[in-house]
C-alpha cells in the first residue's frame, strides 16, 4: 500500500485522478505504475518487463526507480511492506 508521497501532484493524481500536477501524457502509465505499487508488498513486485526497475545509489540508497517516459521516473522505497516517499521526477 502507498503510505506517503513526496510529489504532491502525483499524490493528487493517485487520490482523485486530477492531472493538474503531472504531465497529462504520462497519466496512463502513471496510473498503471501507481496501481501496481499500491498492491505491492516488496520492491520486487515492481520488477516488470519494460519498467526499467532498478535500485538507486548515493543520497537515494534504499530507493528504487521505474521508468515513466523518457527521462521521467517514479521513485519510492518500501518500509514494513508499504511504499513510502513516492516521487515523480525528471532526474537526468
Amino acid at each position: 500500500m502507498i503510505k506517503t508521497f513526496i510529489h504532491k501532484g502525483l499524490e493528487r493524481f493517485f487520490l482523485t485522478g486530477s492531472k493538474a500536477g503531472i504531465r497529462p501524457d504520462h497519466a496512463a502509465k502513471l496510473g498503471r505504475l501507481l496501481t501496481r505499487l499500491n498492491e505491492s508488498t516488496v520492491t520486487e513486485d515492481m520488477n516488470r518487463p519494460g519498467w526499467y526497475f532498478h535500485p538507486l545509489s548515493g543520497d537515494l540508497i534504499g530507493h528504487y526507480s521505474v521508468k515513466v517516459n523518457g527521462n521521467w521516473r517514479m521513485t519510492f522505497r518500501f518500509e514494513d511492506g508499504d511504499a513510502i516517499l513516492v516521487d515523480y521526477q525528471d532526474y537526468h
